[in-house]
């Protein structure tokens, strides 16, 4: 019989619903080290809580979160705020004495960002990010093949999370587009980590960033008759350098929320003199391979539902986000319990202040129009 550890949700909306789903899902799982129950949610609005009646363990509902973090069997939490609670919530999670799950970017900016960081490190607790797409099948064949092959010189990297859904300009305004909640990096907080995670594991840091960023609806509706300034960036295309080998190359990351066509795409591509690999949400048992021979191709192969954390589906059916989210916090859970060997884990504290400097610098370069040294 696996341990059984108690799991808190502070904040119940999309991901904490999300969250609670993958647990309902745990049995999928091969060899957990744990058997995770949601045992208190709090939220500030009393009707999110009426959805997690339905959950049998969770006997604290509450709208204070002080109140979930005093339950003696909470043992691990997941924030999922608005970017500007982030310092005052996860310091509160570290001082009761629990592990956390924290949402990106972690803090609303680098100086909270690093304050959030020393916190967790003193604290001795384990503390990880949040960012789930890394872990479909096909970009875990390309992290696996990047590790594994040699690709010759690298002449290029893409990485990029798209969205459309803000081109409706009739959506109306929430937290995710004003800056006293969301933070100045704008769409870089809300896409960019999931972008970054995979080129910062593989140790491509940026050493410089030249970025484009777009602000395009600066209205949206209240919601209540009126309308409201939306005053965060919209678009950010970064154009970076990291260096591999000794040799400097171009690494561009994208984050959009006006992106014509994507409804939700995340997608990797690298490219070499020997060799290359590409993969995206859109095509998702799909995975791309370059092959550098005489015909210069590109080879296809369906991936199927390959994970890195084995469950009991059938390799032939398909891969979802809830299936991704499912193993992010397999890779959570493994990890704390000392068993993540060398699977693909969740972001960590220091790669969450990374993406923070890349994207501080970012908002620099924008407002100087210059290239900025990392």
């Amino acid at each position: 019989m696996s341990e059984r550890v108690g799991i808190g949700i502070i904040g119940g909306g999309l991901m904490g619903k999300e969250s609670a789903s993958a647990f309902g899902r745990w049995l999928a799982l091969q060899n957990a080290p744990v058997h995770p129950e949601i045992v208190a949610v709090a939220d500030t609005n009393p009707a999110v809580l009426e959805w997690f009646k339905r959950i049998p363990a969770a006997h604290c509902l509450t709208t204070d979160y002080h109140e979930l973090l005093a339950q003696p069997d909470v043992d691990i939490v997941y924030v999922a705020v608005p970017h500007h609670l982030h310092e005052q919530i996860y310091g509160d999670v570290l001082d009761a004495g629990k592990d956390l799950l924290a949402e990106k970017p972690f803090g609303i900016d680098l100086a909270s960002a690093e304050r959030i960081a020393k916190k967790s490190k003193d604290s001795g607790r384990f503390v990880r990010v949040s960012s789930e797409f890394p872990f479909f099948p096909g970009l875990q064949e390309a992290f696996r093949y990047l590790r594994e092959t040699d690709i010759g010189d690298v002449l290029e990297i893409r990485a990029g999370f798209l969205h459309a859904s803000d081109l409706d300009r009739s959506k109306p305004i929430n937290w995710k587009r004003q800056i006293v909640t969301c933070g100045e990096i704008g769409v870089m907080g809300d896409l960019g980590m999931h972008v970054v995670h995979v080129p910062f594991r593989l140790g491509w840091i940026p050493k410089s960033v030249y970025a484009q960023l777009q602000n395009v609806i600066t209205q949206r509706p209240d919601g209540r008759g009126g309308s409201a300034v939306s005053d965060t960036w919209d678009n950010a295309t970064l154009h970076t350098n990291v260096e591999i080998k000794g040799q400097s190359v171009p690494m561009t990351l994208e984050m959009k929320r006006l992106a014509p066509g994507q409804m939700n795409s995340w997608s990797f591509e690298v490219l070499g003199t020997a060799g290359g690999v590409r993969f995206s949400t859109k095509e998702p048992k799909t995975l791309w391979i370059y092959m550098a021979d005489r015909t210069q191709s590109w080879v296809r192969s369906d991936v199927g539902h390959k994970t890195a954390f084995e469950t009991i589906t059938g390799g032939i059916f398909e891969f979802g986000f809830p299936d991704a989210l499912l193993q992010m916090w397999a890779a959570f859970l493994f990890e704390r319990s000392g068993i993540l060997d060398e699977r693909f884990g969740c972001a960590t504290i220091d790669e969450a202040v990374m993406s923070h400097r890349l994207f501080g610098a970012a908002l620099d370069s924008h407002r100087r129009q210059v290239v900025v040294n990392l």
